[in-house]
């Protein structure tokens, strides 16, 4: 059951630090080289240097230096006493739609994933975690929340009667993101919180590896104490901001290759094909209507609309998984022609071998036209009761089958590990 705890946070000291905007970063696995230096440009204790560390010998055993350096400046302190932390995030996401998610920091006790407790909803790989591991390992610390969903409402008692009380800091991100947080520590709010969401299971939205290198790091250190805990967004399944928008999926060395003609004949043989203008190519999401994806390849150019004739098709595939997988658009692509006609095996795609993600209709079209991929299918979002009807029937979805928009952000807060 869901058990939220108030935690003794590390934190900027935003008078020594500097403004809240120059210090926070977007989740490591988000950044590239580029974005990676510009965020060091904005401050010396900008969060990416500890997150996504560089240096030698041991870029780990620099994140761990820089971590205590900050801390003997003071930009970085701790708090005397635990405290709950509200966030709430104002969006505009990738659809122009504009909406605000609220949610809570906390500290959660870490524990096996299971009915009651807490589900992943998508699958892992190894290298990802190995990097986490070694990173807890040097700074004894959770740097970046996990993002997590839960029935109830904590937010609403832990903030109830604020008005427009000031921020303890805030900071829009390069998305536009406008992000403001609270530090709440009085014992009321905090009990009222965490007794809206008791008897609530967790449902991990962003951050698995992140849980499960939490989970690995518990467990190698043995015992009790601050290292059986971890640092979590919680947001509430029906908060009116929560939203999940597509991945679209990038295919490479199709031309001029048997796989092109083998993934033609396949779509022919179990998808209706129309033509469409490129701004229909993803395609909408009806509730309880069929299957569809867009496509397009590099050399017709021309966008389609494809609709899967038959449910058996997937059913075939997928014998043996439950309905509500059977029926997620993200596992009867991978299945169905991911791993059919394009031959992509688990490891390539763990690997993005022959694979690759686009999250906007129009870099997905243009890395496409460009030539840059093969081929694009264009999906449709992911709707959060069918990942709340797949993590219940115990099976995780293929990688990239949600993006929940907006990113929390690294660096608003540290928890402590030791």
């Amino acid at each position: 059951m869901a058990d939220l705890q108030p935690l003794r946070a590390l934190h900027y000291d935003l008078d020594v630090a500097g403004p809240l905007q120059a210090l926070i970063a977007p989740p490591y696995d988000v950044v590239d080289t580029d974005q990676r230096a510009a965020l060091q440009a904005r401050s010396p204790y900008n969060v990416v240097g500890v997150d996504l560390p560089r240096g030698e010998p041991d870029p780990y055993e620099h994140a761990a230096k820089l971590l205590a350096e900050w801390q003997a400046e003071r930009a970085l302190v701790r708090d005397a006493e635990p405290a709950l932390w509200a966030l709430e995030q104002r969006y505009t996401g990738p659809d122009g739609s504009a909406k605000v998610r609220r949610g809570v920091l906390a500290r959660v006790p870490v524990t096996d994933y299971g009915p009651g407790a807490i589900r992943p909803h998508e699958r892992t790989h190894p290298g990802p975690k190995e990097d986490r591991l070694r990173l807890a390992r040097a700074t004894k610390a959770n740097i970046s929340p996990i993002f997590a969903l839960h029935a109830g409402d904590a937010v609403g008692p832990l903030t109830a009667g604020l008005g427009d009380a000031e921020p303890w800091g805030e900071a829009t991100d390069d998305e536009g993101t406008q992000n403001r947080l609270w530090r709440i520590s009085d014992p009321e709010r905090i009990a009222a919180a965490q007794e809206a969401v008791a008897g609530s299971e967790l449902l991990i939205a962003d951050g698995h590896h992140r849980y499960e290198t939490a989970r690995a790091y518990a467990d190698e250190v043995g015992g009790e104490g601050e290292h059986r805990f971890v640092l979590m967004l919680l947001v509430s399944l029906e908060d009116p901001g929560l939203t999940i928008f597509p991945t679209h999926r990038l295919l490479d060395g199709l031309k001029d290759t048997a796989k092109q003609e083998a993934l033609r004949d396949t779509l022919l043989q179990h998808f209706d094909i129309e033509r469409v203008e490129a701004h229909e190519l993803a395609p909408p999401l009806l509730p309880g209507g069929p299957l569809q994806f867009g496509y397009i390849d590099s050399v017709h150019q021309q966008p389609f609309r494809l609709t899967l004739r038959d449910w058996a098709s997937a059913d075939r595939v997928l014998a043996g998984m439950p309905e509500a997988y059977r029926r997620l658009d993200t596992a009867v692509l991978e299945a169905l022609v991911l791993m059919g006609p394009v031959g992509l095996t688990e490891d390539d795609i763990s690997h993005l071998n022959g694979l690759g993600y686009s999250r906007t209709d129009a870099e997905a079209l243009e890395l496409v036209r460009s030539g840059t991929y093969d081929a694009a299918f264009f999906l449709r979002p992911t709707p959060v009761e069918q990942v709340q009807a797949i993590a219940a029937a115990g099976v995780n979805m293929p990688p990239k089958s949600t993006f929940f928009y907006p990113k929390v952000p690294t660096g608003l807060l540290f928890n402590p590990l030791a």
